[in-house]
């Protein structure tokens, strides 16, 4: 297997080979242009574990070891697959939901011609190299036959709502997403999803099975779906066609707000097929749009920028649940109107919300610190492009871990408040109901924590008082502690939230207010 070592010609050579493999364990290696891969499922193919290697430059040898759950991968170069190696090192790859773990080998290079069993692991290696490396044929080529390029994505153990555009900010690092589909069956929150050629659905699916978004939650189970093209009616929070952004929102899902399709182009951007034309790549990268340098990697990986700092999660720089920051920047406020109260109340129907500060020379714009960057992901999915006392307000990611408490001494007139211990954070259990109930900003408003003495009359006043226009009431047959009122826009239930949660309504009956998913 090395230039020093004579390349084994029997089946005693090779097992004699293998033994020396274990020593790789022990041992530090060098750089090498050979990969010694471990914990191999014992069902893995050849074609499989070339594909962990395919997109970081040519593979030219491949030995699959079945019986010791163990591989070499041969790269072309010493540089090819040091880059491999500075990939998986912080974000192990799975195969068939198990991890593989990597590191280089003692050997210089395989030397295999010799050796028993080779000939599928030839066919393959074949099967790449018949065409040009790049190509669309190069990332087909490993694909298995009648493969098609839907995927059904089944998501165990949510312990967060998952956004639509939180999935496809994950899957489409793979490859042009075209459609998606989300529903719930027999309890479980599901997603088929359609990508613009079968190599992208499959690259997904080898890198994502198994995996989890926020830690141990949210884990993706993947596999093939028998349909070969989705049909998408409406593009709203459960379903988008982003070849087709002219399609109805459907009667009972809220618009989706103009920074949000603005994330997935503008119309003429996707192109208007079933299955898209080779080599599409999405209009917007995430990393690059949220102001995050993706590390340079080769197709089809060229826009992965996936790190991990627990085995089998999925971490992306400036995305839920990665160490980029729990803290938003939100721009365009009103200095008239808004107070660090009133972002905290209205942030906090997204997440816990920790700290907030107003700049005291810009005082349009503030720094939101959110339990942690799931939470921030959610707010600023959802707050977004809102309109708040008649500005539209813009929200992203900041660049500071926390916000500072004023020091001893300094007075900064209040700009700065810490609701670290507040009573009304939402969220405060992990898994908690209420992130069941979270919901886009409408002009529906759910209302809870009503005493019985106060009527519908009541109500209305309450909410007209903050400048609100009522034009429906109700309360809940089987439950008269809650309500849904609609007001006249988006802008005055975001305002009637902010001023009227936690209101006093007296028998210590503190009122709660929400956004709500229906309307009356």
């Amino acid at each position: 297997m090395s230039d020093s070592t004579p390349a084994p010609d029997n089946e005693n050579d090779t097992k004699k080979m293998e033994g020396d493999d274990t020593k790789e364990d022990k041992l530090p290696c060098s750089p090498s242009r050979v990969l010694h891969l471990r914990q191999i499922p014992s069902d893995a193919t050849e074609a499989e574990i070339i594909s962990l290697g395919l997109p970081f430059g040519k593979v030219t040898n491949i030995l699959m070891l079945k019986g010791k759950s163990q591989a070499f991968l041969e790269m072309a170069s010493e540089e090819a697959a040091t880059t491999m190696m500075n990939y998986y090192t912080p974000s192990t790859p799975y195969l068939r939901s198990q991890p593989i773990y990597i590191q280089y080998s003692n050997h210089r290079e395989l030397k295999t011609d010799n050796l028993p069993n080779q000939s599928r692991a030839q066919a393959a290696l074949q099967a790449v190299n018949t065409v040009q490396p790049g190509s669309p044929a190069t990332t087909n080529a490993l694909v298995p036959e009648g493969q098609g390029s839907v995927l059904r994505v089944i998501v165990d153990n949510i312990a967060y709502p998952i956004a639509l555009e939180v999935l496809y900010q994950i899957f489409s690092r793979f490859g042009s997403v075209l459609k998606m589909i989300t529903f719930t069956k027999n309890n479980q929150f599901q997603v088929l999803l359609q990508y613009a050629e079968p190599a992208n659905a499959y690259y997904a699916k080898m890198a994502l099975d198994g995996q989890s978004i926020f830690s141990t939650y949210c884990t993706f189970r993947i596999d093939f779906s028998k349909l070969s093209c989705l049909r998408v009616k409406y593009n709203n929070d459960k379903s988008r066609d982003f070849t087709r952004l002219d399609l109805p929102f459907g009667a009972s899902h809220p618009s989706i707000e103009p920074f949000t399709a603005s994330a997935f182009g503008t119309p003429g951007t996707f192109f208007p097929s079933c299955a898209g034309p080779p080599g599409f790549v999405p209009h917007m990268g995430f990393a690059q749009a949220a102001g995050f340098a993706a590390p340079a990697f080769p197709a089809p990986l060229s826009s992965v920028a996936f790190t991990s700092a627990l085995p089998g999660q999925v971490t992306l720089p400036g995305f839920t649940g990665v160490p980029g920051s729990p803290v938003l920047l939100v721009s365009n406020l009103n200095p008239e109107a808004i107070t660090p109260r009133g972002l905290f109340i209205l942030f906090g129907v997204y997440g816990d919300v920790y700290r907030v500060k107003i700049m005291f020379k810009k005082k349009e714009n503030a720094l939101v610190q959110m339990a942690d960057t799931t939470q921030a992901q959610l707010a600023m999915n959802y707050l977004n492009g809102q309109r708040l006392y008649g500005k539209v307000l813009h929200t992203t990611f900041s660049k500071y871990l926390a916000v500072q408490l004023p020091r001893d001494g300094d007075d900064d007139q209040g700009l700065t408040k810490d609701y670290s211990n507040s009573p009304l954070h939402r969220f405060k259990k992990p898994g908690s109901k209420n992130f069941q109930n979270v919901s886009p900003p409408s002009a529906t408003l759910h209302l809870s924590n009503i005493p019985s003495s106060v009527t519908v009359d009541d109500m209305k006043k309450l909410f007209a008082s903050t400048g609100s226009t009522v034009k429906a009431f109700r309360f809940f047959q089987k439950d008269s502690k809650m309500a849904l009122i609609q007001l006249d826009s988006v802008e005055e239930a975001i305002r009637a939230l902010i001023e009227l949660h936690d209101y006093n309504l007296g028998e210590d009956h503190h009122l709660r207010v929400s956004f709500s998913k229906t309307t009356i």
